[in-house]
């Protein structure tokens, strides 16, 4: 069976974290899948569907489509997680990584294997690439919060972005910064250093906790 002969059939996906998606299957690229849940396009790195499986007919609840609820994705190109990030940079956009909480804001740049996201609670944020469980770009008249583009600056920061998330993390040493959204106590504190796949974080008693690279999903500033 060829997974494209599936668009346009309604599916359920499992993702990593024990999260489901239920919709109408728009696309799928060389490495994302594009459900459309009747409200909002959602963009999954196929990486983290677990299973998947077709809807049963009593599970299936009719779509209908408005001028507003438009892909983002071109139909005639072969989409993938850096292009639909690449188009989605500067739009208003629901991400969902961790800690069953979904994060808002925009897309500012996109590195090797990261990308830069501005949150008007968390502020400027490093996002891992291989954690991002899916995306969801606004529709037009969409605005965070219900802030102002005013409240949302364009160039929110003067930090300078690394190429890699390795090596943005050695830049943020000596500074107090919080991993996957402040997920628990031990993922809050000052980076003291990075030694092979580990993160030296000096916590709030001064007792260092080692973080595996591999599972750092987020960061921020405090």
């Amino acid at each position: 069976m060829k997974l494209k002969e599936n668009v346009g059939k309604y599916v359920k996906l499992e993702i990593s974290g024990k999260n489901f998606i239920s919709g109408l299957l728009c696309d799928i690229g060389s490495d994302i899948w594009v459900v459309f849940n009747g409200t909002d396009y959602l963009y999954t790195p196929a990486v983290h569907i677990q299973n998947w499986q077709f809807l049963k007919k009593d599970e299936i609840a009719e779509i209908s489509f408005s001028d507003e609820q438009t892909p983002i994705y071109n139909h005639n190109e072969e989409t993938s997680l850096r292009k639909t990030l690449t188009l989605a940079k500067g739009i208003f956009t629901e991400i969902y990584v961790t800690n069953k909480q979904t994060l808002h804001g925009y897309i500012i740049s996109i590195m090797n294997n990261y990308f830069v996201f501005y949150s008007p609670i968390y502020k400027t944020m490093f996002i891992s690439l291989n954690h991002l469980k899916w995306l969801i770009p606004y529709t037009n008249n969409q605005r965070p919060y219900g802030l102002s583009n005013s409240s949302l600056p364009v160039n929110p920061s003067n930090i300078t972005f690394a190429r890699t998330f390795e090596v943005q993390i050695e830049k943020l040493v000596g500074e107090l910064i919080v991993f996957n959204i402040g997920e628990n106590e031990n993922v809050i504190g000052k980076i003291q250093g990075k030694k092979n796949n580990f993160v030296e974080l000096i916590g709030a008693k001064e007792e260092p906790v080692y973080i595996n690279l591999q599972h750092i999903k987020t960061i921020h500033m405090t």
